[in-house]
């Protein structure tokens, strides 16, 4: 078998093994970009991630539900039985939601006297928490960046005459 044959199949081996939980029969994950997700009253799904929209919980959730850029909203009896994590969005507690752990960066909570939150809720408001997380590392890069660019063109630059 030569090399470029070994290499193909060691590939195709791998991309298989990364895309067969994504056939999985078991598996009730939820991921979206864009579109909200909606779990019904009568729907269990294990995980709900959602990048730019919003998850709306009525019915149980056996791990976490993070949103990037949306709000979360528990109705009447959605559980969510691991931690709530949402990043520039509010979330909303209904009367009867039942979640674990909440935390929220840059946004508010809103939660019903009779909304059952077993463990901790952490929230920092503001758009500044909003800076630290997505925007101080891009400076960082940035400024890394600058300093090579720096570095290249003072090292590749001529050397200047000295007139006396």
């Amino acid at each position: 078998m030569g090399f470029l044959s070994r290499r193909l199949l060691i590939s195709f081996i791998g991309f298989a093994a990364l895309c067969i939980p994504a056939f999985a029969d078991g598996s009730h994950d939820r991921t979206q970009f864009g579109h909200d997700i909606t779990i019904g009253p009568d729907e269990t799904v294990s995980e709900a991630t959602c990048f730019g929209c919003s998850v709306r919980v009525r019915g149980h959730v056996e791990s976490d539900v993070t949103t990037f850029g949306g709000s979360v909203i528990v109705e009447d009896s959605g559980e969510i039985a691991s931690d709530l994590t949402s990043f520039g969005g509010d979330v909303r507690l209904d009367k009867g939601s039942k979640v674990n752990n909440i935390t929220v960066f840059g946004g508010r909570i809103r939660r019903d006297p009779e909304a059952a939150v077993e463990g901790d809720v952490t929230t920092f408001t503001g758009s500044y928490w909003m800076f630290l997380i997505f925007g101080l590392p891009f400076l960082v890069v940035g400024a890394v960046i600058a300093l090579i660019v720096w570095l290249v063109r003072r090292l590749t630059r001529p050397a200047m005459p000295v007139t006396a």
